[in-house]
């Protein structure tokens, strides 16, 4: 049994402190319907329901709204990629360890200037002593030693002033890097190595943008046949390494300016930004070929593993509707394929034909 879905009031900046009664009541909401989909009550699975009960994410309500028009089990995957994707809090132990690692540097930092503008004071001081033994008649030799003695201490302490910035430009970089690469586990699906929801939706904001300015804007949906029973048979392990097989083969055959992205379950997607629908479907033609020549076998044993087949919708955004709308024709083109034998790659013209005859 699915839950009905929520038409909620979006919640401004107060939801982060409701009151007793609205948090029980939208708290209990989101236990029921996690009982009757039997999702594990963890802490990650109760902020996803609770924000959805609560309508205080847009994102989030659309995207469980679409699992749920499609009836699709909210299995232990599906929910990882929601709190990962729409709930997940950004600061991390790397965001914390990297801030406390910037106050120590720019503290360093301070000291190196106040340092500089000490040791500038001293120099001038040094330069204005010796001018004034000058006027009295001093020894010029004298004074001539005078300065080159405190041109070698500034020349010292410049020296180690420089490096000392060095080294801290070194850590600098380190921490710019630590942070980028963070950013990029933040983005990426672990199992399939492909962008994920977090990545595809922000990818899909700016591929919209362009697409209202009058750019084609296509998506294809790949859908793996009969993975359930090949799961059920071969252990998740195998079904693990065909969605990477999947995912690598994706990933080849789009172009570099598409985002190939795990959708979720055994859904991967791509976006094909400046694509009109037959130029998405001929690379989605593609990626169906090369997918049933593909030969997978079981590491543990050398046994080569039954073919595999994908079924692959295909859609095209129209200006004005909404990246939703677009998501959900291009998910439908796959079960139409199923429908037809599987294997093959349906465009949102054969749906729109099967829905006029039906």
């Amino acid at each position: 049994m699915q839950p009905d879905k929520v038409a909620l009031p979006h919640m401004d900046s107060s939801f982060d402190d409701p009151d007793y009664d609205y948090a029980a009541s939208v708290a209990g909401r989101a236990m029921r319907s996690m009982a009757e989909q039997r999702i594990a009550p963890t802490p990650a699975n109760f902020a996803v329901w609770f924000q959805y009960f609560a309508g205080s994410h847009d994102d989030l309500r659309n995207a469980i709204d679409l699992l749920i028009d499609h009836n699709r089990p909210f299995d232990a995957q599906t929910n990882q990629d929601l709190f990962e994707t729409y709930v997940a809090p950004q600061v991390s132990a790397v965001v914390v360890d990297t801030s406390e690692r910037l106050q120590a540097l720019m503290g360093t930092a301070k000291e190196f200037l106040a340092t500089a503008i000490a040791d500038n004071h001293s120099q001038m001081q040094v330069i204005s002593q010796v001018a004034d033994q000058g006027k009295a008649g001093v020894d010029p030799k004298l004074l001539v030693a005078q300065l080159m003695n405190e041109l070698a201490r500034a020349a010292t302490r410049a020296t180690q002033l420089e490096a000392g910035f060095a080294e801290k430009t070194r850590e600098l970089d380190v921490i710019r890097d630590s942070l980028s690469r963070s950013e990029q586990r933040a983005r990426t699906d672990t199992l399939t190595g492909l962008a994920n929801r977090r990545a595809l939706d922000e990818f899909l904001r700016k591929a919209q943008t362009t697409a209202e300015w009058g750019e084609p804007l296509s998506v294809l949906m790949l859908d793996i046949d009969h993975f359930k029973s090949f799961n059920d048979n071969f252990g998740h392990g195998v079904g693990d390494q065909m969605l990477r097989l999947m995912a690598n083969v994706l990933r080849e055959k789009v172009r570099a300016q598409d985002l190939p992205a795990r959708y979720g379950g055994e859904e991967l997607i791509a976006v094909l930004p400046d694509a009109d629908l037959a130029t998405c479907a001929e690379i989605a033609e593609r990626i169906r070929r090369a997918i049933a020549d593909c030969t997978i076998t079981r590491r543990s044993t050398g046994e080569t593993l039954p073919g595999i087949s994908v079924s692959i919708g295909v859609a095209q955004y129209r200006v004005g509707e909404a990246i939703t709308d677009l998501i959900e024709r291009c998910d439908r083109a796959p079960y139409l394929a199923k429908g037809g034998g599987r294997n093959r790659v349906v465009t949102e013209i054969e749906l729109d034909r099967a829905g006029a005859a039906g």
